[in-house]
């Protein structure tokens, strides 16, 4: 057996946890066997600190399942010694071992085109021929094996005209998972009823898509080039591409679904309208959600002082919509908005290097804003890290924005989503954020392969 770091187990098989066992016991070591054909993890249990250990191997659809547990010891190498022979055991039997009896179906490879190349999604097509991105690949392969929608019409969609959403579905999949979610498949919508030991949240996901004219040819956002064209871009523009799918998803009464009733139900969105879009949209969402604009000055002590002021509409060229959506008939139903600005390819990228995917000559480094320690500071801070270095890491939920409804019939409890930002507007129109120490706002990732 070989020990493996803890992010790349994540990657390959943490989407088999049960929560209620974490109530229990506590994961201390990850061991890979026979290249990974079987993976074993050490666990302490919490009352008496004994030792056991978990073994997993690939049911008939590619997907680590359990296969065999050993007994309890008090001495971790014990454990680990007795998990080695349970190990040879199963892998001398492995075909027979790993058969579910569950699995419908063939393995299906996510990556190999179902479509003719001339339909292929651009980034798609740049992502699965090239070596920069082979560690998003190499980690996506996994996971989608566990994503149980990807099947139908799953795999079309993500090679052609829903390569984005369907990023966006998987990211948000990943990132309850790393909370130590499972999830109810009985329901195909929304898209997530997930359970974790903290309790249930029930998640839509959606996206800012591309505009097109009457001839479908792409429309580019406006300019920003000026501190005046960024803001109306931010405070009208941006407003109304944020309403349509959030409205859209409104009309579909979600909360009246019984399995969701009771539950607080959050719609998640992502900004694809133009390519790097995020990187300058962020700002926008929470002008829109709260029907608020936030003016800075600095005071007479030099202290930074925020104002808001209460806005009714948005207005771009012929648009004009009403702002505040959690003020909408029926937004009392919904808990609360999430984005997350950093969740593109990149995020897929960084986190594949960081378990150890894809080519060994793929370097990383990410260049951006994050929010800034200095609380008198009206300005961001700047960051360049570089990925592959032993002391950068990352989690999926890092850069994540979760806006609270001040109006919710069912309020989210912060706890479901640990590690984000959470917001909520205050009476007096300010917003009140509890903020991790390390949150990005947005950045770049630039890929570089060395010379063989």
């Amino acid at each position: 057996m070989q020990e493996i770091a803890r992010i790349r187990f994540e990657a390959l098989a943490a989407y088999c946890r049960q929560p209620e066992a974490m109530l229990f016991g506590e994961e201390v070591h990850w061991f890979q066997a026979h290249e990974e054909a079987v993976l074993v993890v050490i666990v302490r249990d919490r009352a008496d600190g004994d030792y056991s250990a978990v073994l997993l191997a690939k049911d008939l659809k590619e997907r680590y399942r359990w296969v065999g547990m050993t007994g309890f010891f008090e001495a971790l190498e014990a454990s680990i010694a007795a998990a080695s022979e349970e190990v040879s055991q199963i892998y001398a039997h492995l075909e027979e071992e790993r058969a579910q009896g569950d699995e419908r179906g063939r393995p299906v490879d996510f990556f190999a085109p179902v479509v003719v190349p001339e339909k292929l999604n651009r980034d798609f097509a740049t992502i699965s021929s090239s070596e920069g991105y082979s560690p998003a690949v190499d980690l996506i392969k996994p996971m989608m094996r566990w994503y149980e929608d990807a099947d139908g019409n799953f795999i079309e969609q993500f090679q052609t005209t829903g390569f984005d959403a369907r990023l966006w579905e998987l990211y948000l999949f990943a990132t309850l998972v790393e909370a130590g979610n499972t999830f109810d498949k009985a329901f195909p919508m929304p898209d997530f009823c997930a359970r974790s030991v903290v309790g249930e949240l029930c998640v839509e996901a959606t996206t800012v898509n591309p505009s097109r004219n009457e001839k479908g040819e792409l429309v580019p956002p406006p300019l920003q080039d000026t501190e005046e064209q960024i803001q109306v871009f931010q405070r009208q523009y941006m407003p109304i591409r944020y309403a349509g799918p959030l409205t859209t998803k409104l009309a579909k009464r979600y909360w009246e679904k019984e399995y969701v009733q009771g539950r607080p139900l959050a719609f998640a969105i992502q900004d694809f309208h133009a390519p790097m879009s995020m990187l300058m949209s962020r700002t926008a969402l929470p002008i829109y959600l709260y029907g608020t604009v936030w003016d800075w000055a600095k005071g007479a002590d030099g202290g930074l002082v925020i104002t808001p002021t209460k806005i009714s509409t948005h207005v771009w060229g012929r648009k004009e919509i009403a702002s505040g959506f959690f003020s909408q008939p029926g937004a009392e139903n919904v808990s609360a908005v999430i984005a997350n600005a950093s969740a593109t390819i990149s995020k897929f990228n960084r986190m594949g290097v960081l378990a150890g995917f894809g080519s060994k000559r793929v370097r990383l480094v990410r260049e951006g804003t994050a929010a800034n320690p200095d609380s008198n500071s009206e300005m961001p801070q700047r960051f360049a890290h570089e990925v592959n270095s032993p002391q950068y890491t990352e989690t999926w939920i890092e850069g994540m924005d979760v806006y609270h409804n001040p109006n919710s019939k069912i309020p989210l409890d912060p706890a479901m989503l640990p590690g984000a930002a959470h917001h909520w507007l205050r009476e007096d129109g300010q917003l009140e954020s509890w903020v991790p120490k390390w949150q990005p706002f947005s950045s770049v990732t630039r890929i570089f392969v060395e010379a063989e």
